[in-house]
């Protein structure tokens, strides 16, 4: 996940939106994390379930990396709330699908499955599905 997320950063610039869909466990923060990285941004990404919102400065002068834990809102209506420079960051949403569609003109989302399999969590292989939705992503996807 923190591979895919280093390729994903690589194709992201200000303004660009990414939902992540997934279980519990299934790699979101860490595919954040990768993109963190790939952009070059101050860390650590962690987690920001109980801020709801957290910002990392690009330590390369680019954009700042917002990273979006929606798991505990109820609407679109308390996402718009947090106040996100959507136009000029890099915006991640945990937990989002549903909740961006009318703030934001373009997305890119991305799913991910986790076969239940035993042993450890980091090893287990991923089903991930990258969708792009808006002008932005009409002549094609970053992977």
């Amino acid at each position: 996940m923190h591979q895919l997320g280093l390729r994903l950063a690589a194709a992201l610039r200000p303004g660009d939106v990414v939902v992540l869909t997934g279980p519990l466990g299934a790699g979101k923060t860490t595919l954040t994390r990768g993109i963190g990285e790939g952009l070059g941004v101050r860390g650590p990404v962690t987690s920001p379930t109980f801020v709801l919102a957290r910002t990392h400065p690009s330590l390369r002068g680019g954009a700042p990396l917002v990273h979006v834990d929606a798991y505990r809102l109820a609407s679109a209506v308390e996402l718009d709330d947090l106040d996100i420079d959507f136009p000029h960051s890099v915006v991640v949403v945990e937990w989002g699908a549903g909740m961006i569609d009318g703030l934001v003109d373009s997305r890119l989302d991305v799913t991910i499955e986790r076969p239940a399999l035993a042993g450890d969590d980091e090893d287990q292989p991923r089903v991930v599905r990258v969708e792009g939705f808006g002008a932005r992503w009409s002549a094609g996807l970053p992977v």
